[in-house]
């Protein structure tokens, strides 16, 4: 019996009979990984050894950097143990220039911390009901329970800062504000059981610039990037005004600034823990650890307030 062929039946049944015939014999994830193999050799063939010798540097910095830390970020569990079982409550305000490295510097201190003792807060922009309120009161809203640590990325000091030279305030806000924030310091730890630590990250114009060119050409950072971020370096000069007025009126005996210098940011993290663990006592503190601050990365805000002073009857600029 003659065998009969059948042909493919109108034009688009033909073209797929060509194409399956001109496909490769081989499975989609077995090519998928050859591909990839390949991609990964041609990448170490062109990197040349002082390249590949920078990167393995690189990692093993960050490596060590990271288990220079571990010690501190133990001791800070201990901080939120003992600050659990006496029922005080925590305050820590992370405030700054653009880029200062606050996020970062934050990640790092709850690292480890217990998820359920201790809240971060971000706000954005008020509401048309909040811009008619109170300024402090959406920051007082998120205060602490007792037992409870709460840290603040920006805190109400934003009205000294970026909200002025920003024009989000107006001149009368802002002088109000600066009379009577430290009335209302006074009495957030009149309980004797709220302590407030005030952090204010400084980085340099120089830096600043480059992390903000990172951030624009890094696509998981660009996300970062805000309206006041692209006008931050044009505004320099006013937002360092802004500081010095800070420092002056704002750093009391009882509630301290305590400038970082987060130029180097793993130098100006490790300060942080420091300074976090030498504000509150806490039980099984570990005495072979050195909690002794570097006096060239923590600032007391008085002591860089003077520095500020000087800078401007020596070059006519605070910088």
């Amino acid at each position: 019996m003659t065998e009969v062929k059948m042909k493919p039946k109108g034009p688009r049944a033909r073209i797929r009979a060509v194409v399956k015939k001109a496909e490769p014999r081989m499975e989609p994830t077995i090519a998928a990984k050859q591909d990839r193999s390949i991609q990964i050799q041609n990448i170490l063939q062109n990197l040349r050894k002082k390249e590949k010798n920078r990167i393995i540097e690189s990692a093993l910095l960050k490596y060590y950097e990271a288990e220079e830390l571990k010690p501190y970020q133990a001791e800070l569990i201990k901080l939120q143990r003992h600050v659990e079982k006496t029922g005080k409550k925590l305050i820590i305000l992370f405030d700054g220039r653009d880029a200062s490295g606050k996020g970062g510097t934050i990640r790092r201190v709850t690292r480890y911390m217990n998820e359920k003792r201790y809240r971060v807060v971000v706000l954005g922009k008020p509401n048309e009901d909040q811009a008619t309120e109170l300024h402090m009161k959406r920051y007082i809203e998120h205060f602490p329970h007792a037992g409870e640590i709460v840290l603040f990325d920006r805190s109400w000091y934003n009205r000294a800062m970026v909200e002025p030279v920003m024009g989000f305030c107006s001149r009368r806000q802002y002088q109000q504000f600066m009379n009577k924030v430290i009335s209302y310091e006074e009495n957030f730890i009149a309980d004797g059981k709220t302590t407030l630590l005030k952090l204010y990250f400084s980085v340099s114009k120089e830096e600043q610039a480059r992390r903000f060119e990172r951030r624009k050409n890094d696509p998981l950072r660009q996300w970062k990037l805000s309206e006041v971020d692209l006008q931050a370096q044009e505004l320099w000069d006013e937002f360092t005004k802004k500081k010095f007025r800070l420092l002056q009126k704002t750093h009391t005996k009882m509630l301290p600034w305590y400038i970082i210098r987060s130029d180097d940011k793993h130098l100006a993290r490790l300060e942080t823990f420091k300074t976090i663990l030498s504000t509150v006592r806490y039980i099984g503190r570990r005495r072979t650890l050195d909690f002794k601050r570097d006096p060239e990365i923590m600032i007391p805000g008085d002591k860089e307030a003077k520095i500020m002073k000087k800078n401007w009857r020596k070059y006519g600029k605070y910088d």
